[in-house]
């Protein structure tokens, strides 16, 4: 079995379901840039201290500082966090050696005609990380993550094959698009948000469904098995 993540947890009625639904993961961006977090972080605090074995909370972070990062993981009570800001090289071998016990996800966010320079990102960092994330870049808005919109999936099938380290793939995934972005890049996990939500923004209970038994069939497809 692979790794299924929905990110954006609103509440501790919403973990629930996820969790009953099949979903492995869960991620909370919290401290966003925007100043526009899904959750407080004493609801997040709540809700990844009752987790249980072996779901995963998993911080989604913009910050940039090794010392802020483990700080924050320390206070949500987490060993799992997702960087998506623009961390230097020397600040993410400073986290890993600091804090081997956290799990360190790295985002890679795909632009129309960044290839290479992911590419050479995943050769100078791979020493420090245990997972990659692929995500989309809103050329719009400037956003790194939660766009709702699919990127070129030849440009995630490439990074699957040039790490050495396991791939989660995010990016405008839904119960729609799943099964087949599974089976053409292969990766070792996925993740969505925003497309698995109603119009009230709570995420849509029919919609996870679909989306775990999707992407349950296509990694029994493929043959996936969990590499964390």
């Amino acid at each position: 079995m692979s790794i299924i993540q929905v990110a954006g947890i609103i509440d501790a009625k919403e973990a629930d379901m996820l969790i009953n639904e099949g979903v492995d993961w869960l991620g909370f961006p919290l401290r966003l840039p925007s100043g526009r977090d899904d959750i407080s972080e004493s609801e997040a605090t709540s809700i990844l201290q009752s987790l249980p074995k072996p779901h995963r909370g998993v911080l989604i972070s913009y910050m940039t500082e090794a010392d802020e990062v483990s700080r924050f993981c320390d206070q949500l009570c987490l060993d799992a966090v997702q960087l998506h800001g623009d961390i230097s090289m020397k600040e993410l071998a400073k986290l890993r050696e600091a804090r081997p016990d956290l799990y360190l996800l790295k985002s890679l966010v795909v632009r129309s005609d960044n290839l290479n320079g992911l590419l050479q990102l995943i050769d100078d960092s791979s020493e420090w990380v245990d997972m990659y994330i692929t995500d989309t870049f809103d050329p719009i808005t400037g956003a790194k993550g939660a766009t709702g919109i699919t990127h070129d999936w030849s440009v995630s099938k490439e990074l699957v094959r040039h790490s050495e380290r396991p791939l989660m793939m995010a990016g405008g995934l839904s119960p729609e698009n799943i099964g087949e972005a599974i089976r053409e890049v292969q990766p070792a996990a996925i993740d969505a948000h925003s497309l698995l939500e109603g119009p009230d923004g709570r995420k849509d209970r029919n919609k996870i469904r679909r989306f775990v038994s999707e992407a349950r069939a296509a990694f029994d497809e493929i043959g996936a098995t969990t590499l964390v």
